[in-house]
């Protein structure tokens, strides 16, 4: 599933590519991408016709775009979602789910292109600013507005393991499973430590380590593991190639050498080098 680094860069390529257009035709060729827009395919096309798109902008992993009329088109990738910008003549995409054109831009197509059809789009009614639907969404660490004072507090008064901390979207939200890893491995935590005995250096830490990684993973394009994950012109990411501990088990710790540990983890993976990063006893030290 795209994390918040891959978002960020689908939310600029739309920056790019749609902000300031005029949508002059949708086509829903299946309906379960819209599924959480209740009134219909054909309600949903008639919202977006003739509306300028004036911004595209984030919330963690959602995205949105704001729209002259004050609605916003909110839009999640899911696992394979993908928006892509396209010649109008191009082949359509086998999995192709939902074309827009552009009045100001004819010869351009926006596509959502989605294989295994979790993600979707739906219209937020006033959302241009912020959509309703994911105002309980934290900020992610990346946000200029986002408050460290208040998310070390909140992240010290918790009684859980830190990564579990990590991937709670109330709590902060981008954070998925791979740089989570990535950013402990950075700032030598376990997993499994408990974030009521973590000293506010150790938050300070982990926080930086979380926008070390994100920043890394921007630059190059975020992750790509298959072509599930793609920018908006069809290029995948290369972060993968600087991975230091996801997907990389018994091969050495870039840091002292030692091999690379998997464990189990909320039906994933967790990966851990076991001597930069010791399993706390009881999950306290």
């Amino acid at each position: 599933m795209p994390e918040l680094p891959e978002v960020e860069v689908v939310r600029g390529g739309l920056e790019e590519h749609v902000v300031g257009h005029v949508i002059a035709s949708v086509e829903v060729r299946h309906p379960r991408p819209i599924r959480r827009h209740l009134a219909g395919s054909q309600d949903f096309i008639d919202q977006l016709l003739g509306r300028r798109v004036t911004g595209a902008r984030r919330r963690g992993k959602y995205l949105w775009l704001p729209l002259d009329s004050g609605d916003g088109l909110l839009a999640h990738l899911g696992m394979s979602g993908q928006f892509l910008v396209r010649p109008k003549d191009a082949p359509d995409e086998t999995h192709l789910r939902v074309r827009f054109s552009f009045a100001d831009q004819p010869a351009l197509d926006l596509r959502f292109v989605d294989q295994r059809m979790f993600g979707g789009l739906s219209i937020s009614p006033g959302g241009a600013e912020l959509p309703a639907e994911i105002a309980h969404i934290a900020r992610d660490p990346i946000d200029p507005e986002f408050d460290d004072d208040a998310f070390v507090a909140a992240l010290r008064r918790r009684r859980t393991g830190v990564k579990r901390a990590l991937l709670d979207q109330n709590l902060i939200s981008g954070v998925g499973n791979i740089y989570a890893d990535e950013a402990l491995w950075r700032a030598r935590l376990h997993y499994a430590r408990a974030t009521d005995t973590m000293r506010r250096p150790d938050v300070v830490r982990l926080l930086a380590a979380v926008r070390e990684v994100m920043g890394a993973a921007l630059l190059a394009g975020g992750t790509s593991f298959d072509r599930l994950y793609i920018n908006v012109n069809g290029e995948s990411g290369y972060f993968e190639r600087s991975l230091a501990v996801y997907g990389r088990e018994a091969e050495p710790c870039e840091r002292c050498g030692s091999p690379i540990r998997r464990d189990p983890f909320m039906n994933r993976s967790s990966y851990t080098c076991p001597r930069c990063q010791p399993r706390p006893r009881h999950g306290r030290w």
